[in-house]
């Protein structure tokens, strides 16, 4: 009789174990239904609006909080939507300031910073001429006051948009060396951001090069770029890791991914399934086997 019970309890537990699975999977990515081979805007009406330009975008690894900045024509800010129960939140402000704005966010390996730029000036609470990458940390259910990223990673001069691998090397860019930007890395090393290095020719160029995105493992790069080659004002761009750590040429990522217009603001979700970016002051999303197309090209 115990048997029977416990047979019975197991075919009664299993099939709602799997069906709580689906409900979750169904609620991620703001419930949205799952882009195939052809961008789409994601979220249409909620994130990716008419009345706004929507930049840079990041979700945890659950899929189940999202960080996206938009420019509301007065200034730069940092939103924030996440999964509560079954209803995702209506979206709300978490960085802004009338001086100066917010932009770029990205999450740390461990989630526990929150990195942005900003025109923030280091030394109160004024606004500078250049950007520099900045993070919050978390403290228990609210965020730090804005942190420096450090003289190892910002100049002078413009630093934006940053990505990490799973060990936290940060990439990020920067025109600290000539006018335009360049993809640099910088080894996070005891608590510490390394001096960065730039990733070479098969990547940087004497044009334009930003808005970098690293696979966590570091297998490959995708970024901005501005090329006499290009289709629009800014293409998104890819390079491999070879075997012997050096990077292939980069490649511009065509047609299916870029238009007239300036497509910017790469990331890949932590799942691997799908790619993010900015078009023409739209976020879209696409599934990540148009990288693999790529990749095997």
């Amino acid at each position: 009789m115990r048997l029977l019970i416990n047979c019975l309890f197991c075919c009664f537990i299993t099939p709602l174990v799997v069906f709580s699975q689906e409900v979750e999977d169904r609620l991620k990515y703001l419930g949205q239904q799952p882009p195939s081979l052809k961008p789409e805007v994601f979220a249409p009406g909620v994130i990716s609006k008419n009345t706004e330009s929507e930049f840079g975008s990041v979700f945890n690894a659950t899929a189940t909080e999202f960080y996206y900045g938009v420019d509301t024509n007065n200034g730069t800010e940092i939103r924030y939507s996440e999964l509560i129960g079954n209803v995702w939140s209506e979206p709300k402000t978490i960085l802004s300031n009338e001086k100066y704005g917010f932009n770029d966010p990205f999450l740390s390996p461990d989630e526990q910073r929150l990195y942005f730029i900003s025109q923030k000036a280091l030394n109160g609470s004024g606004a500078k001429q250049d950007h520099d990458i900045w993070y919050v940390e978390k403290q228990g259910n609210r965020w730090s006051d804005p942190i420096n990223a450090g003289s190892n990673i910002n100049s002078t001069r413009e630093e934006y948009y940053m990505s990490f691998t799973n060990t936290g090397t940060m990439y990020f860019s920067s025109n600290k060396e000539k006018n335009d930007f360049d993809i640099y890395a910088s080894k996070y090393v005891n608590g510490e951001f390394q001096e960065a290095t730039s990733l070479g020719d098969a990547i940087n160029t004497s044009n334009y090069e930003a808005d970098v995105f690293v696979a966590p493992e570091e297998t490959y790069v995708i970024f901005c770029a501005r090329r006499p080659e290009g289709l629009g004002r800014g293409d998104l761009y890819i390079s491999f890791k070879n075997t012997d750590g050096s990077w292939t040429q980069s490649k511009n990522m065509g047609d299916k991914i870029n238009t007239k217009g300036h497509e910017l603001c790469p990331f890949v979700s932590k799942d691997g399934k799908y790619f993010f970016y900015t078009s023409n002051q739209d976020i879209y999303w696409v599934s990540t086997k148009v990288i693999e197309e790529l990749r095997n090209k």
